[in-house]
């Protein structure tokens, strides 16, 4: 004869075990999408200083300014297992003391129930751009792309990058005035 703590054992075990095959038919069903879209963007100014760093030395370093167009229609990877989307925009370039520098300038989340539709005009970067030295001013081979990470129900982190991306130049000469 069972027991009821004996009965309830066997009940809470079944649940877990039909919940643990529902969680990766869920998986399973959406594993296998690129999660891939479209993406312009464009750069309205471009400017570069030669200012402080005062977080690490007291050396000057390069400090980019920048703004930019972004759009995109996100609305394609929003499924019924995509929770939310985390986009971020990165600059890639090369100096001559670094063969491949990336930094971030701006970042968003993006919900499901949300309007994935972004159209952005002449907008800010988030965060600054820095560059660990002189490697900004004149550089012509900065490279601009939007990726996202997949925030799903279950499953997989996917880490995309958007189809199209942008290059442009900083100017030759520092900027002196204020911003």
């Amino acid at each position: 004869m069972n027991t009821f703590l004996s009965r309830a054992n066997t009940i809470f075990a079944f649940t877990l075990s039909v919940m643990a095959a529902l969680t990766f038919g869920c998986f399973l069903t959406t594993a296998f999408d690129d999660h891939l879209t479209g993406v312009t963007i464009k750069t309205a100014k471009a400017m570069v200083k030669h200012v402080p760093d005062y977080s690490t030395s007291r050396e000057k370093n390069d400090l980019g300014f920048i703004t930019f167009d972004l759009q995109a229609d996100l609305n394609s990877l929003f499924n019924w297992n995509v929770k939310q989307l985390f986009l971020y925009m990165t600059a890639e370039y090369e100096t001559k003391s670094n063969k491949v520098n990336q930094v971030v300038l701006w970042d968003k989340i993006i919900r499901r129930g949300d309007n994935a539709v972004i159209d952005y005009r002449g907008i800010n970067t988030k965060y600054y751009f820095w560059d660990d030295g002189n490697g900004l001013r004149s550089n012509s081979n900065i490279t601009l792309t939007l990726a996202w990470n997949v925030i799903p129900n279950a499953g997989t982190l996917p880490k995309v990058r958007g189809i199209g991306s942008h290059q442009f130049e900083f100017p030759s000469d520092y900027a002196n005035h204020k911003l």
